[in-house]
Order: structure tokens, then C-alpha cells, then sequence
């Protein structure tokens, strides 16, 4: 199995690291095995398809509904909506290949920020053209980096906010979206969605993001707000606490003392002044760009 996968990965991403890896993953390997065994050519599906990930702060956010909106219009059909529980380990295991030069600082924020709420996953359709369903999703989508996201693209359209705060995850590739796949889904919802279009998924999306939105308060994304907020919590004055240097300290003292803290503008503000980069304890997968898949076809 392992070298017809690697076979079949090798057609799925430009990356020969990621195809070696991936063709021992466990995620990858049930995806893979599932399709087959349901008639579904799994390489066709993968190109064809892709997944959204509206997180807890696309929640928070109420950017469901701009989302949806902006799919339709750059050609994305919602095909199925799927109301996910997060935790650290659904963190982990999305950027196993590159939580590891993560600072344990944002693996902190990231942890509280999976407790905010559920997340919605939306199956997305699309043609097969030069650049599959996945690849191109990427591109419009937006980088991480909100200095570097431009106007018509996704997280430009939905706020810029901050590196970690980006709102939306997409898989970058056909063989990212057979291992999302069995990440966010069990056996029984992975066969729902390998048979085929939900009836009105769009609608369930709608319906499903005003539950998410009973669930969990709407707040600010605002720095100043955050920090007064934790500064309230801790019966201390604001104005003395001026630099990034003073709020990352707040922080750590903070959380070395055990105080609580509100969750929400501890994430706030920690994704302005704390580093999100650290040291690398292994093998990191880069990211998949548009031309990396070009240059890479025969």
C-alpha cells in the first residue's frame, strides 16, 4: 500500500517531502482507502475538491456569512457544512508538519483559542483546471501574514486581523485535502461527503453558523480593548502598561502566577506582542504556492 500511495501522492502535490510523508500518515491513508473502497477516484476527488475551516475566531467574528458570500462569487460551490468540535489535538495533528517551529507561546494561544468555540468545515466544489480546486482556493484565499494579503482576497475581506487571529484554513493542495479530510471527519461523515453534494448546503451553513453564533458572544478584535479587559481582571492601571515589551510581560507574569485571565483577550493581545516562531524540532513541510504546482506538472 505504501508505495501505490506514495504513486498516487506523487500526482497530488509538487512537494517529494510531503509525498514521502504522507504516504505513511495514518489520516492519508484512511482517506485514501475509503474512496477506494466507495468507487470514489480519490486523486479526482482531491483535485476537485477542497475544505474551509471557519475557526473559533471566524466565529467569534461572525464571518460565516462573508465567507459564503465571497465563495459564490469567486466560483467556490458549497457542496457540505459540518458544525466541528476543536481541541489541541485537532490543532496538532492540521499542522503537525509545521507546529514544531511554533513558539510554545502561540501553541499557548492556540490552546485557548480552541476552547472559544466549535469551528465550521465547509466541503467546497469547483472545476479541474490547471491549478486543482485546492491550489487555487489557497491563492484567493490570502496569506497569514495580514501585511501581505491584498484586497478581493478572503482574509483581506474579512479583517486584518493578526497572524495568529486569520480567521480561515484551507488545505494547500490535493493531497492536504485527502489528509484533512479524516482529521475533521469520522468514517460515517467522510462517506456523507465522498457520496456527494449536500441539498443546500449553503442554507445548512447559514443555519449552522446562527447556532455557533448562540453559543458564543461576539467580541472585539481590538488591542487596546484586550489589554483593558486584562487589566481589569488583574486590579491594575492600564497606563502603566505602554510597549509590546510591557504586555508580553504582563502576560507571562500573569500566567506564571496562575491568575485567570479572560481567554479571549488574552488571545487578543498575546497575538500582537508574543513571538509566534520558535525552534524547530524536526522535519517542516513549507507551504504550497501556485507556481510550485506549475513548475512541478509534466
Amino acid at each position: 500500500m505504501t508505495e501505490d500511495l506514495r504513486a498516487l501522492l506523487d500526482t497530488l502535490t509538487p512537494l517529494p517531502a510531503k509525498a514521502a510523508a504522507y504516504a505513511t500518515d495514518t489520516y492519508v491513508l484512511e482517506s485514501v482507502d475509503q474512496a477506494r473502497r466507495a468507487g470514489v477516484d480519490p486523486a479526482g476527488f482531491a483535485r476537485t475538491h477542497s475544505l474551509l475551516l471557519l475557526k473559533p475566531d471566524a466565529i467569534v467574528a461572525r464571518a460565516v456569512e462573508p465567507t459564503l458570500d465571497w465563495l459564490d462569487t469567486a466560483g467556490f460551490r458549497v457542496v457540505g457544512a459540518y458544525r466541528v468540535p476543536v481541541d489541541r489535538h485537532l490543532a496538532r495533528a492540521l499542522w503537525y508538519f509545521a507546529w514544531n517551529i511554533a513558539s510554545p507561546e502561540r501553541r499557548r494561544l492556540a490552546d485557548l483559542l480552541v476552547d472559544i468555540s466549535d469551528a465550521l468545515v465547509l466541503v467546497l466544489r469547483g472545476e479541474d483546471g490547471e491549478l486543482p480546486v485546492p491550489v487555487r482556493l489557497t491563492e484567493a484565499k490570502g496569506p497569514t501574514d495580514p501585511r501581505k494579503r491584498q484586497p478581493g482576497e478572503l482574509r483581506h475581506l474579512l479583517g486584518r486581523h493578526s497572524y495568529l487571529l486569520n480567521l480561515v484554513h484551507t488545505p494547500d493542495d490535493p493531497a492536504d485535502v485527502l489528509r484533512e479530510l479524516s482529521i475533521y471527519f469520522g468514517e460515517v461523515t467522510r462517506a456523507a461527503v465522498l457520496r456527494g453534494p449536500e441539498v443546500d448546503a449553503p442554507t445548512r451553513a447559514r443555519l449552522l453558523a446562527e447556532r455557533l453564533y448562540e453559543a458564543t458572544p461576539a467580541r472585539g478584535f481590538d488591542r487596546v480593548e484586550a489589554l483593558a479587559r486584562l487589566c481589569a481582571d488583574l486590579g491594575i492601571d492600564p497606563a502603566g502598561v505602554r510597549s509590546d515589551q510591557d504586555c508580553a510581560r504582563l502576560l507571562y507574569a500573569a500566567w506564571e502566577r496562575g491568575d485567570a485571565l479572560d481567554p479571549w483577550a488574552s488571545i487578543v493581545l498575546g497575538s500582537h506582542v508574543l513571538p509566534m516562531r520558535g525552534g524547530s524540532g524536526g522535519q517542516v513541510l513549507p507551504p504550497v504556492a501556485a507556481n510550485d504546482w506549475l513548475e512541478a506538472r509534466p
